[in-house]
């Protein structure tokens, strides 16, 4: 098994117990030591032994709960690039740790098909740690959830962050807990049936504690630029190697069910992402469910003709907000023109740009054809935390429909992404109709926070609230404690009905789709006028699921279903029957089963 090797080969390791050995590549450094307990009295330092291509190594008399830190010939004293765990935060020391201490509840689980798949996408912090995720993994079994989406946890700088700040990939922050609270949490959720993924950033690390540019230069590459800085070198064995076996030892060690790659298009050497998926693949236990899901700008379709399960799927979201809110700025000017038509190539097809030129990215286009492709190669979702956070001012769906008068719209979207074969996401408290914002928040030092406020409004300037905004004196500061704060305050307050409305949605989705969803297939998809579409896909037991949706204010003329299809679900009490008589009402969606072809 190649886990081992891989994963191992980078930071510390015991190899008997009192005794570890110590790794570290610093292509850019003549000499190197271990530095044991630094800063205490009993503090000691061992030369570490110059390797081959840029490697020192050092084996100790320590065992786990030790703690350490590298240090160069200039007197530079780093914390491990590979720490399984830090003595605080990102510029404290790392801590040695016994990988086999946790002891497995639930060592048989294999982990369930992707066609099961019904992520819900939480924060840690939000929630209060892994502890506290840990005691809400039965209410949420409960609703009907199959997968629980945690957003990145290695290693950020301060407390309070979204994650994709982090700089050390393979500790989990210690503002969260211990990697064997962890542990417990995704123990605690396979007894209960529930998989676990966890978002990784392998595009770039946050800009406070990275110290790889140190001692190791030859990470990045200068000539090639992304919105975070310098680009991360794949070109490098010993850079590929270092997240290949990152991803390994998530999937490994922590037993996670699957990763969630954020922003690979930002990655240059997109052949990276073939190799490593390959990789992870023969290295694990063949009898285990094991997903890999990407974002990707481009609607990179040659990645999930292989080796990656899904892609989340923006064209989705976009043009569904578009429709519900009439919002169209920023990169909602692409869905600006007939949306009820590229809806229905969504519902058809999985991407909506599929080569066709972006106003957004200035005429560029954008994806490729993607109609061969499964309904479940895509996740579709309502919000998640970019969709909700990249706005000024965080506000979800159920405050803008709110303010529109529109609610009942929003319940026929959430039936429509919820009964859909495309994998559907679930951002946490939207079960509630929760309209607590979910906001950008950090903790950095106050020069660094000034320039992620002037970046944020740079970013988003095609948004009129950020364009109105630049100096950030209305937006809410991402640096102060508030901001988080009122993140989380009210969280998982129920407004209405809307609990058992999803739970209902989600019972109906376990119970008719989800056994047939692996051969399912699309048929045929339509507009219905300018908010509404009728769209039909074949199961893997010949019947044929259809769903006519409207998010308009207008009730739309549409062909009546069969005499034989039998209503699964409606949004809204009589609106199955209307439609039988060929009308379909305002803000509403229903489903169907038809029988299939003799």
């Amino acid at each position: 098994m190649k886990q081992p090797l891989l994963a191992e080969k980078f930071g510390a390791r015991l190899t008997r117990p009192g005794r570890t050995r110590f790794r570290i590549w610093a292509p850019g450094r003549m000499q190197a030591c271990v530095e044991l307990e630094p800063g205490r009295p009993a503090a000691r330092e061992f030369p570490m032994q110059p390797k081959k291509d840029g490697w020192f190594e050092a084996e100790i008399d320590c065992g786990a709960g030790t703690r350490y830190r590298y240090r160069f010939e200039d007197g530079l004293s780093v914390p491990d690039p590979a720490s399984r765990m830090q003595d605080g935060d990102v510029h404290d020391a790392s801590v040695v740790v016994d990988p086999s201490a946790y002891r497995w509840r639930n060592a048989r689980w294999r982990g369930r098909p992707w066609s099961e798949a019904v992520l819900y996408e939480l924060h840690v912090g939000a929630l209060g740690g892994f502890d506290a995720v840990r005691a809400q993994l039965p209410r949420l079994a409960n609703l009907g959830i199959t997968a629980v989406e945690l957003m990145p946890i290695a290693d950020f700088p301060g407390g309070r962050n979204w994650g994709y700040d982090g700089v050390l990939p393979y500790a989990p922050d210690r503002a969260y807990g211990t990697p064997d609270a962890l542990k417990a949490l995704i123990d605690e959720a396979h007894g209960l049936g529930l998989m676990v993924f966890l978002d990784v950033v392998y595009n770039h690390f946050g800009p406070d504690g990275n110290y790889l540019h140190a001692y190791a230069p030859s990470f990045f590459r200068e000539d090639v630029q992304t919105p975070w800085g310098p680009a991360i070198d794949f070109r490098r064995r010993q850079v590929r190697e270092f997240f290949t076996g990152n991803a390994m030892y998530w999937l490994h060690e922590f037993r996670f069910d699957g990763l969630r790659l954020d922003a690979v298009h930002a990655i240059s050497e997109q052949d990276w992402l073939e190799e490593m998926a390959s990789e992870v693949r023969q290295a694990l236990d063949s009898q285990r469910h094991v997903h890999l899901v990407i974002e990707h700008d481009g609607n990179a379709v040659s990645l999930l003709e292989h080796e990656f399960d899904a892609q989340w799927n923006d064209d989705g979201h976009h043009v569904l907000h578009r429709l519900l809110t009439g919002e169209n700025q920023g990169y909602y000017r692409d869905y600006d023109e007939r949306p009820a038509a590229l809806l229905a190539r969504c519902m058809a097809e999985g991407f909506v740009y599929q080569g066709e030129p972006s106003v957004h990215r200035e005429g560029q286009p954008r994806g490729r054809p993607s109609a061969h492709l499964p309904p479940t190669s895509f996740v579709l979702f309502l919000q998640n935390h970019d969709q909700i956070g990249n706005r000024a001012f965080g506000e979800r769906l159920t405050q803008l429909m709110r303010e529109r008068g529109r609610m009942e719209a929003l319940k026929a979207a959430v039936a429509l992404v919820l009964l859909c074969p495309q994998i559907p996401l679930i951002f946490m408290g939207e079960e509630y109709g929760s309209e607590t914002p979910f906001l950008y928040f950090t903790s950095h030092g106050p020069e660094l926070a000034q320039a992620v406020r002037e970046g944020r409004c740079q970013e988003f300037a095609g948004f009129e609230a950020f364009a109105q905004d630049t100096a950030g004196a209305n937006i809410p500061d991402p640096n102060d404690a508030r901001t988080f704060d009122a993140s989380c305050a009210g969280l998982w307050e129920d407004a209405g009905d809307w609990w058992a409305y999803y739970q209902a949605l989600l019972r109906c989705r376990r119970d008719v789709l989800m056994p047939q969803l692996d051969a399912a297939r699309a048929l045929h998809a339509s507009a219905l006028g300018s908010h509404a579409v009728e769209a039909r896909w074949s199961l893997g037991d010949g019947r044929v699921l259809a769903i006519h949706a409207n998010l308009g204010d207008d009730a739309v003329v549409c062909t009546a279903p069969a005499e034989s299809a039998q209503p699964l679900f409606e949004s809204r009490a009589d609106v199955a029957r209307r439609l039988r008589e060929g009308g379909l009402e305002a803000a509403s969606t229903v489903a169907w089963m038809e029988a299939g072809s003799p």
